[in-house]
């Protein structure tokens, strides 16, 4: 994916980093910090807390639940990626990091640039008439490149501070000795976190919502579960949710009913390869249909 991934550099994050050494060192970073129910635990309060900020923001304002959605889903990441607590409104990092994910998103999307199958043009000048791209691919690595940077710094801030909460990248740089492999790796984990995490769940969100506009009796049934089993005088909590089996399998139909990426990102088979009776050739990109499967 040479416009995405080559000139703007989303590359570096785990979406679309080939399988290697720096791929396996990734997954075990986000492994060691959230990769069990044991080890998220401890960001369980955060979740909770943004959330009741999100119901007050959509009960003051409920024309705008779409940007309350965006600005919970960021907040939520950005704290448990970077310890750091967004705004109620207009928060510059939660903006930075929709700005560079919706640039994200275009610049990925298959057949948007011709360079994807001429890999060759990646090296036109950009002075060159119809070179554009390059122009524009500058611009987003430098808002990448500042979502990478900006919330990094300020976790190393407040660790020399004394004050960074507990997060991703301040477990990961608690007591270590980090060379520069080591902050590369820490910076564009925490990044591939929010990346795989923000617009996915805003989606997803979304989808419920819809899903409970669409099948207003789900909803009853599920708000009369929430009803007997928490009271009426109290939010429900991360604990409730093993007694609370019909809103959990509620949550997990959305996933199904709608899709948040229906044809995944593309991958590259790395050598040749028979599936069912079908050559997929060496080097084949490869859409998979996640919403048959």
């Amino acid at each position: 994916m040479q416009f995405g991934g080559n000139l703007v550099g989303w590359k570096n994050t785990l979406v679309l980093l080939p399988y290697g050494d720096r791929f396996r060192r990734y997954r075990r970073l986000a492994h060691g910090i959230i990769g069990s129910h044991a080890s998220m635990k401890k960001f369980s309060h955060i979740e909770e807390l943004e959330t009741h900020k999100f119901l007050r923001r959509v009960m003051e304002s409920p024309t705008n639940l779409a940007n309350h959605v965006r600005h919970t889903a960021g907040a939520i990441i950005m704290r448990i990626t970077h310890g750091y607590e967004a705004l109620e409104r207009n928060d510059p990092f939660v903006e930075l990091a929709d700005k560079a994910l919706e640039q994200f998103s275009l610049a990925v999307a298959p057949g948007s640039h011709l360079v994807d199958v001429l890999p060759f043009l990646r090296y036109v000048p950009s002075w060159f008439p119809g070179a554009g791209f390059k122009r524009q691919a500058k611009e987003w690595a430098a808002t990448l490149v500042e979502l990478v940077d900006q919330p990094y710094n300020f976790v190393k801030r407040e660790m020399a501070a004394g004050r960074a909460p507990v997060s991703f990248t301040s477990s990961l740089l608690e007591g270590q000795n980090v060379n520069a492999e080591d902050e590369f790796d820490i910076k564009w984990s925490a990044v591939s976190l929010y990346a795989g995490g923000a617009d996915t769940t805003v989606s997803s969100i979304y989808s419920f919502f819809l899903a409970m506009t669409l099948n207003p009796e789900v909803m009853k049934k599920a708000q009369a579960e929430i009803d007997s089993v928490v009271g009426n005088d109290r939010l429900p909590t991360l604990e409730d949710r093993q007694h609370l089996p019909y809103l959990d399998a509620l949550t997990k139909e959305v996933f199904r009913w709608n899709v948040v990426a229906p044809i995944g990102m593309l991958h590259r088979s790395i050598k040749d390869d028979v599936h069912d009776g079908y050559l997929i050739p060496g080097g084949s990109l490869v859409i998979a249909n996640i919403r048959w499967v």
